[in-house]
């Protein structure tokens, strides 16, 4: 932990002294940015202060036990404090390490999950449907409150595409691994000969940012309106309720007709665009900091996989951590903690990793 921890007093003394320069303190923004940072800092360094105080004093007494010269009765009182050190020291570095992976205190409370049939054609909105219902058990189990936003239908009760959000405490903390590709293998109700197929959906998770985070400039909107249409062209209604917003500058282009108000769907639709702006920073600003961030979704393609859910072993495969879980059932009922929790800790490990800890 030496270099990190040599990191982190080198910044805080350099907070210390920018926010001490007159400069600094007159420009507001900069001087609140900086002073969240110090703070939080101020806490690792509070900690790591306590740990190599309680790490002096292990080593002392080590150096007691090993001391030919130590008296027993000393030996005796060293050897029953000691696990006590080496416990306080095992927590703090715990505690530390808690901090330096904290999720910002701002980071969003809900986000927008985007569903799309990928490979397969009408299994893959069927699938699309299994995942949707997937997330709104495992949403309502843990008391978030979801909404759907936009969402095409298939023939056959499918969805070409689902765009809903969730809201509730950890929500962006558990969904944000779900990105990516997921394949099923099942055979299809309407496979007579009992063949095994293969299908595919994308999901994407976007945290959905305050209106303060992404501020969009109604000059950089093109908006156009048409008439809703439901799965086979049926009319869902005869005003123009359908709603098509285009981000000009970045060339994002967000439909929205689930609502037969115009004015509702305009500001699920602003929603959805508001998110995708943020997750498009947000990328750009990763792919500064590393040439080799892997996108969140990719075409679509079976090749390109996250998951699999295969109906003939009851199986689930995450294949980034190798986990694999003999619980299709319960899975697909919302019984996702297995799979988030394991993801969670195979994230943490490697961002310690990362910190060179």
């Amino acid at each position: 932990m030496v270099d990190a921890f040599d990191r982190i007093k080198k910044r805080y003394e350099e907070l210390s002294v920018q926010l001490s320069d007159p400069a600094i303190i007159q420009d507001q923004a900069r001087y609140q940015r900086l002073s969240k940072e110090f703070a939080s800092i101020a806490k690792i360094q509070d900690k790591i202060g306590k740990l190599e105080k309680v790490e002096k004093e292990r080593a002392e007494l080590e150096h007691m036990l090993h001391d030919r010269k130590t008296d027993a009765q000393l030996i005796e009182l060293a050897t029953e404090e000691l696990p006590q050190l080496k416990d306080a020291c095992r927590r703090l570095r715990e505690e530390i390490e808690d901090l330096l992976l904290a999720e910002s205190g701002d980071a969003p409370k809900s986000v927008i999950v985007e569903i799309r049939a990928g490979t397969g054609g009408l299994e893959a909105g069927l699938f699309a449907a299994d995942l949707f219902r997937m997330y709104a058990r495992y949403a309502a189990e843990r008391g978030y409150a979801l909404e759907t936003l936009d969402s095409h239908e298939t023939e056959n009760g499918g969805f070409k595409e689902i765009i809903f959000s969730l809201e509730g405490p950890q929500a962006y903390n558990r969904f944000r691994f779900e990105s990516g590709v997921h394949r099923v293998q099942r055979v299809p109700l309407t496979e007579s000969s009992g063949r095994i197929h293969t299908s595919a959906c994308t999901v994407a998770v976007l945290p959905e940012p305050k209106e303060v985070d992404i501020q969009i400039d109604p000059r950089d909107l093109e908006i156009d309106v048409y008439r809703s249409s439901g799965p086979g062209g049926q009319s869902v209604n005869t005003t123009d309720s359908a709603v098509r917003i285009t981000h000009l500058p970045s060339g994002v282009v967000v439909t929205c007709q689930d609502e037969r108000s115009q004015l509702k769907n305009k500001a699920k639709a602003l929603r959805i665009l508001r998110a995708r702006l943020f997750e498009l920073k947000k990328e750009q600003q990763d792919q500064e900091r590393s040439a080799n961030r892997k996108k969140q979704v990719g075409t679509g393609d079976r090749s390109e996989k996250i998951r699999t859910y295969n109906f003939q072993e009851r199986r689930v495969t995450d294949h980034r951590i190798n986990l694999t879980l003999y619980e299709l059932d319960q899975i697909l009922d919302g019984a996702l903690d297995k799979l988030f929790d394991a993801l969670i800790q195979h994230d943490r490990q490697n961002r310690l990793k990362d910190l060179k800890l």
